[in-house]
């Protein structure tokens, strides 16, 4: 019988293990964001059917080995894309100060992982004061009112998500709240939180030397490419292409299709996804030259590998046409990406079929954000 008993709790080991991990997969690659919802998932995927509570691991067990995989995935970059993150999460809350705002969540412990987003609690009877202060300041968001059951009870939500350098996630409670415990989802206890003045110890104890007002600085003047890829792509919309060669119709289509394939071909290499998606943005600059503008308009926000995509992009089309010169042909074969842009051009030749589904560019370039967080592009 101990034989058996033993066994079987060698069984429910394994078991918990198996789920913790699958459940950390599916959180750290961001198909679920909640721990609950993570936990259940990955156990009807592996057990194929009911498993006891006792069975399930804890929030802090799935957290542990999303750390786990972070370091694994993401090395020593995290140490730098942390420090950047506290920064920025500094010069938002000193924008927000009115509101009394507290940092939390993983850049507040340092738990931070690919496409952690900074989050922050404000309090204020008037979500459009705040909204105000991010319109002042010309960011880009959304408002959402969420509905949770927690602790046996409905609650509304209001959370605003910022769209800059990192995604940021601004819950707005009530003003009377400010000096409310707040309890962690993991352990049950108070959750860590830091005040602005908090923030500015915690940096000066972690990164000594660190000038926090000349970060600051830099962190305000610091243009987000993100941002520039967007005010480039939109155009694109209105430009209408020959239907001779793009049946599709307009650009913006024809670009989306490409991205989308590119993401399948190479998920992991933002480089070559980021000059998919923009391969295209001089057409509605300069029509008749729209590498050469496409380059001039990216200049300082693209990565020389990424503009040698573009530049190229056309001749790769001439290569599989049989119609480029011997000349610039060896001059293509021998650098080290052309295997790659030659799977670009078939990309962009893919990319041309009517009434497919393709991504929003907001959802295109918070997938090249994502990317570039988590593998310290």
């Amino acid at each position: 019988m101990g034989l058996i008993s033993a066994h079987t709790s060698m069984s429910n080991d394994k078991l918990r293990r198996q789920i913790t991990y699958e459940a950390a997969r599916m959180m750290y690659v961001r198909q679920e964001s909640e721990y609950y919802r993570a936990k259940m998932k990955a156990a009807r995927r592996i057990c194929q059917g009911w498993v006891k509570p006792a069975n399930l691991p804890t929030n802090r067990e799935i957290r542990d080995e999303i750390q786990t995989l972070a370091r694994l995935h993401e090395g020593a970059g995290r140490t730098a894309n942390l420090r950047d993150m506290r920064i920025e999460a500094l010069r938002v809350m000193k924008l927000l100060a009115t509101f009394r705002p507290r940092l939390i969540g993983s850049t507040m412990t340092g738990h931070v992982r690919q496409g952690s987003d900074i989050d922050i609690h404000v309090f204020s009877d008037s979500i459009e004061a705040v909204t105000g202060v991010l319109d002042g300041e010309g960011f880009t968001y959304d408002v959402e009112r969420k509905q949770v059951r927690k602790y046996g009870e409905e609650r509304v939500f209001t959370h605003v998500h910022v769209q800059d350098r990192f995604p940021l996630e601004i819950t707005v409670y009530a003003a009377n709240l400010a000096h409310y415990v707040f309890k962690s989802s993991i352990t049950g206890k108070a959750i860590e939180r830091a005040s602005i003045a908090e923030l500015e110890e915690l940096l000066a104890e972690a990164y000594p030397g660190l000038a926090i007002d000349d970060a600051l600085v830099e962190a305000e003047n610091r243009v987000d490419r993100f941002q520039i890829y967007q005010m480039l792509l939109l155009p694109l919309e209105t430009v209408k292409q020959d239907p001779r060669w793009h049946p599709e119709g307009d650009a913006l289509y024809h670009s989306l299709q490409v991205f989308e394939r590119a993401r399948d071909a190479l998920p992991y290499d933002e480089e070559f996804q980021t000059a998919a998606l923009l391969h295209d943005v001089g057409k509605a600059i300069d029509p008749r030259e729209h590498v050469a503008a496409a380059l001039e308009s990216l200049e300082g926000y693209i990565t020389e590998r990424t503009a040698w995509f573009i530049e190229h992009h056309m001749e790769a089309g001439a290569l599989r046409d049989g119609t480029l010169g011997a000349r610039a042909r060896r001059r293509l074969e021998a650098h080290e990406d052309f295997e790659e842009l030659m799977l670009l051009c078939d990309c962009d030749r893919a990319g041309r079929e009517c009434g497919v589904q393709v991504p929003e560019v907001e959802e295109a370039l918070d997938h090249l954000r994502d990317l570039s967080q988590g593998y310290g592009g």
